[in-house]
């Protein structure tokens, strides 16, 4: 009998690639099409630009866990929400696709978001706010090294601020401070017992 190996299996780091060119919205549609059975890829496009991004596994764990995080602090608030994830926004007449990486209407559902958080591991190419105005999706929280850049809407225009409009209560050095702990079980004591003071 032969021994059997399992393959080696690897973790893809997230990667970002801004295609090169000018691309129409069928253009857009077609690459689209081509790589909709490719896992963990995603597309966006902006005003002819396209962008393709791989998600990577310290991507989609720095997003899960803030998304459990917020979803307890709503609990323990008692703040109606509807989390709706990396549903995709996109219009032709805005010439704008996307998927933020996690999402939510706040107390019901409108015809807006009221906030959209994207996790980068790496820098982008595509202007970050400019996607997210054309949705005029009120607040937007940027993840990078390790912090957070919170942006409001005001006047068709973002604004970045210190602490967010839409959940004025919430701590978020807390939050920072207990994503990054290496343990969750910890990390979630730990943002339970300061949301409560």
């Amino acid at each position: 009998m032969t021994p059997q190996t399992l393959d080696k299996i690897t973790s893809l780091q997230e990667q970002r690639f801004l295609l090169p060119g000018h691309y129409t919205w069928e253009e857009f549609e077609k690459l689209e099409a081509l790589t909709a059975d490719a896992p963990g890829l995603r597309i966006t496009y902006l005003d002819g630009c396209v962008e393709f991004m791989t998600l990577g596994e310290q991507h989609e764990a720095i997003k899960s866990v803030i998304a459990i995080f917020l979803a307890l602090y709503f609990f323990e608030k008692g703040i109606n929400f509807i989390p709706v994830g990396s549903a995709t926004r996109r219009a032709k007449e805005k010439g704008a696709s996307f998927e933020p990486d996690e999402s939510y209407y706040i107390g019901e559902k409108k015809e807006n978001l009221d906030l959209a958080i994207e996790v980068n591991i790496t820098s982008g190419s595509i202007d970050k706010l400019e996607k997210y105005k054309r949705f005029h999706i009120t607040e937007v929280w940027f993840w990078e090294n390790n912090n957070f850049s919170l942006y409001h809407l005001t006047n068709d225009k973002y604004e970045q601020i210190p602490q967010s409009q839409l959940l004025p209560e919430l701590d978020i050095n807390l939050l920072v401070r207990c994503v990054l702990m290496p343990s969750i079980i910890e990390a979630r004591t730990e943002f339970i017992k300061g949301i409560r003071q």
